[in-house]
């Protein structure tokens, strides 16, 4: 009879200490998933891929390419813009680096647009031709250079240098988007 009474007396005990136990890992598991969520983030699965025939809904010619790619040329394609996305956070610590240095908007800016072309060419160095195609195709276009615009032409464009360091950390959302990602930078 003791035994009984013994054994329901710590069952009484232990329920509450395994939820209290369960909250608290939960609990802390959820504010870490919050302080990792920086960076490249994948949003959702992959969208399953278009039909050829189907029209894009997107006047970016990369969006309109990744909806038609086959899941394997997708996953890669996701793989290699959180490549691009970790550049980035390259980029921010540059910055950071630059700032405590004393180092002037105009020198912050014009490293940083260097360096976002310098992770242009990184990344695709494990890309298709065809997709550096469809990429520097755009970009000649719209900039007159494959890899984009030059420290002078976002001056121009945007007015200031503070704007240029601004535009040089940025990244398509819809390219972004159509890869199942959000990029967040992470604190420096």
């Amino acid at each position: 009879m003791r035994l009984s009474s013994s054994l329901s007396l710590s069952r009484r005990a232990l329920v509450p200490f395994v939820a209290g136990v369960a909250l608290l890992t939960t609990a802390v598991s959820a504010a870490a998933d919050t302080a990792e969520a920086c960076g490249s983030v994948i949003t959702a699965p992959l969208a399953p891929r278009a039909a050829a025939d189907e029209p894009c809904p997107s006047t970016d010619p990369v969006v309109c390419r990744i909806r038609v790619m086959p899941m394997d040329e997708k996953v890669e394609a996701q793989r290699t813009r959180m490549r691009y996305h970790g550049l980035l956070e390259d980029m921010h610590r540059t910055e950071a680096d630059m700032r405590a240095a004393g180092a002037t908007e105009e020198e912050i800016a014009r490293e940083l647009v260097d360096m976002r072309n310098q992770a242009k060419e990184i990344t695709r160095a494990g890309m298709t031709r065809e997709e550096v195609r469809v990429l520097e195709e755009r970009n000649i276009a719209k900039y007159g250079n494959p890899l984009g615009p030059t420290a002078d032409q976002l001056h121009a464009k945007y007015g200031s240098w503070e704007k240029v360091t601004d535009a040089s950390m940025r990244t398509s959302y819809a390219v972004d988007r159509e890869l199942s990602l959000a990029y967040r930078p992470c604190p420096v």
